[in-house]
């Protein structure tokens, strides 16, 4: 159980410095420390998004920076996603989804540090450069 309490912890406080979301730290997290399957990882992972969403979006609600309709509509679509996801992981073996997980980890990763990179070079992104 502590295991699992620092594993919540790290991948709480990494994603909200970093700005990653938080299943790109937990669901390798759960897997490596706690010994979870990949799907189960991803099923914990998708079930502990919820009350962090939910707080998130109250707290930002309070500044004015929540735009409800494109919320709700991005949630519903997401939720159809979300379903057609969970019939696909069902339906994969556990090595084709650690190799899409990590596939997608290094997509994201490359595309950090090209952000990164045009922004120290003087071009940020969305400026036209």
């Amino acid at each position: 159980m502590i295991e699992t309490v620092a594993v919540g912890l790290a991948a709480g406080l990494i994603a909200g410095l970093l700005g990653v979301g938080g299943g790109i730290l937990m669901v390798p997290a759960l897997v490596v420390f706690i010994g979870l399957s990949q799907i189960e990882a991803e099923a914990t992972s998708l079930l502990a998004i919820v009350p962090t969403a939910l707080v998130g979006a109250w707290r930002q609600a309070q500044y004015g920076n929540v735009r409800w309709r494109d919320g709700l509509v991005i949630g519903a679509l997401s939720a159809l996603g979300g379903a057609g996801g969970v019939a696909a992981a069902n339906a994969l073996p556990e090595r084709a989804l650690r190799l899409g997980f990590a596939a997608f980890m290094l997509v994201m990763a490359f595309q950090l540090v090209r952000r990164t990179l045009r922004t120290q070079g003087g071009v940020s992104p969305g400026s036209g450069g």
